[in-house]
Parts: structure tokens; sequence; C-alpha cells
């Protein structure tokens, strides 16, 4: 849990496509096993401190003949930004994907006394 006391509190949030693998043959929708895309999203401005940050599928779009294999998160979370990260395995086929994301936590604020060197 992250504890916010006293501070400002920054909430910046989006909605990312990763890929559309269906128009060129792309590996996601033409190859079988373990595949897996990442993304990076940047703050601007960044955080005080990594923030919270949920990802969830705001697009999915499978072949409907396959099984729909999954998995969809944030890594590497840092105060500037993070990873979208898509994976899927077996014999699915994604033709596309788009992932919104939000992410909560300290923010800077023009009143923080920093140092300004």
């Amino acid at each position: 849990m992250q504890v916010l006391l006293r501070e400002a509190i920054g909430i910046a949030q989006g909605d990312v496509a990763l890929f559309s693998d269906y128009a060129d043959g792309g590996d996601m929708w033409t190859a079988k096993g373990a595949r897996e895309r990442r993304k990076r999203v940047t703050f601007d401005p960044p955080f005080r401190a990594a923030p919270m940050v949920h990802v969830a599928l705001s697009l999915w779009d499978t072949d409907c003949k396959t099984n729909a294999r999954m998995e969809v998160r944030a890594e590497n979370i840092a105060t500037d930004g993070f990873d979208i990260v898509f994976r899927t395995w077996g014999d699915s086929r994604v033709a596309r994907i788009r992932a919104g994301w939000i992410a909560i936590g300290a923010a800077h604020h023009e009143d923080d006394w920093r140092d300004l060197e």
C-alpha cells in the first residue's frame, strides 16, 4: 500500500494501442506459443515517487476459433513511466489489443520546497 500524507496527489490516465497484427500478419496473429509485446508509457510531468498503476484491456480482438489466453500488466514502474506488457500463449490468435491505464501517486506541486540546484 502506498500511503500519501499531506502531499499533492497526481492522477494520470491514458489508452494505448499495443498492436494490430491482423492487417500485416504479425506474430500475435500468425504464431503459436509464448508471445509478448511491451510498450513504454511516459508520465509528463513525472511523479515524486513511483505511483500505483492499474492496467486493463480496453479493446481485444481475437480469433473466435481459438482460446483467448491473455495477460496484461504494468512492469518497470518508475517516477517517469512504466511498461505495459501483454502476453499470450498456446494457439491463441490475437488481432488487436488496446490497454487503458491509470496511475495515482505523490505529485510535485508548485509550493513544494525543492532543491533547485
